[in-house]
């Protein structure tokens, strides 16, 4: 099966780049619950071509999710505007065989948060993030929306997201007093705004290549959709993404006003601390349905999973998280 799969992603990048390809290993390395990423080693006419392929880890998305070949054309487009990107060398067709994906070339760094957060060599490049992450989200948002209109991102005004969110969280039959409120609290916030941005959708420490010298590439754009710029912002303040930093509420390593400051000098809209903190709420929430949704795959067999019955179990976490955000603002 490795032989063929191998033989199968020759041709693929032959067709591709119309140069002389040998794949010699396909490898799988850990992934999220809805991809499945590898390493390939291969050579392009004789040289070393170290890659990544990334497919659907069903075979294809899940029903309402950004199409592998739109992540792959997003992830380009990023890339022409400024955001440190992975190259996208070929997006596979339906006849390949490999489900839906892409290869891309790999770029060097760390990619696991909890080590790169925490070790020596990482000290000066963690102190170059806050601003450098600003710098890439501000990009990120000031991409014209009519150079993403061919592709089939998610999109909706911010109170139809909110709804959306809480019909999700009524599917699973539970109650939380405290997803209640937070769910109430954000319904006399969030107002109405139309999408005005493309947005990461997953823009946290995990999700970024961190070398010595701060953010190489930006990672996993299967969440990106229209919406508000400032989601992004929340988002990577989320307690869950400090991986137990959580005196430095910027991804671990960063603090909220350098980070708005940043984002603002590198040409993003200036940023209303009132909406950033609806923002923090609502991501945090949003972590806590996911973390329901895996403790449901696991608890209904759908999918049995150790892992996921673990992450299942933080809600009591995210609940906490919740409460102190709106009580005291910050965490």
């Amino acid at each position: 099966m490795d032989s063929d799969r191998c033989a199968r992603l020759t041709a693929i990048l032959a067709r591709a780049t119309g140069r002389e390809i040998a794949v010699a290993s396909i490898v799988a390395l850990s992934g999220g619950a809805s991809s499945a990423t590898f390493a390939v080693e291969a050579l392009r006419d004789g040289q070393p071509w170290p890659l990544i392929l990334q497919t659907a880890a069903a075979g294809a998305v899940p029903e309402g999710s950004l199409s592998k070949a739109d992540q792959a054309a997003l992830q380009m487009l990023g890339g022409r505007h400024g955001v440190p990107v992975a190259a996208v060398v070929a997006v596979l067709e339906a006849g390949d065989d490999l489900g839906q994906g892409f290869v891309m070339e790999r770029v060097a760094g760390e990619a696991l948060a909890p080590r790169w957060l925490r070790a020596p060599d990482f000290a000066a490049a963690r102190q170059k993030l806050t601003g450098q992450c600003a710098a890439v989200l501000a990009r990120l948002h000031a991409i014209p929306l009519s150079e993403a209109a061919g592709l089939a991102l998610p999109t909706g005004r911010v109170d139809t997201a909110r709804e959306r969110m809480f019909a999700h969280y009524r599917s699973f039959k539970v109650d939380s007093p405290v997803f209640d409120l937070a769910f109430a609290w954000l319904a006399e916030r969030c107002g109405d705004a139309e999408p005005s941005a493309i947005v990461h959708g997953d823009f946290r420490s995990g999700n970024f290549l961190v070398d010595s010298d701060g953010l190489a590439a930006v990672l996993d754009w299967e969440l990106a959709h229209l919406g508000e710029g400032a989601e992004d912002l929340g988002w990577l303040c989320v307690n869950a993404w400090r991986f137990g930093i959580w005196q430095k509420p910027v991804g671990g390593f960063g603090e909220r006003a350098e980070l708005y400051d940043a984002y603002a000098a590198a040409g993003g809209a200036r940023v209303d601390k009132a909406r950033a903190h609806m923002w923090e709420v609502w991501g945090t929430l949003r972590w806590g349905l996911a973390c329901l949704q895996l403790g449901d795959d696991h608890v209904t067999g759908r999918i049995p999973s150790v892992e996921r019955a673990a992450i299942g179990r933080r809600v009591s976490e995210v609940e906490l998280d919740l409460l102190h955000l709106i009580r005291f603002g910050d965490i």
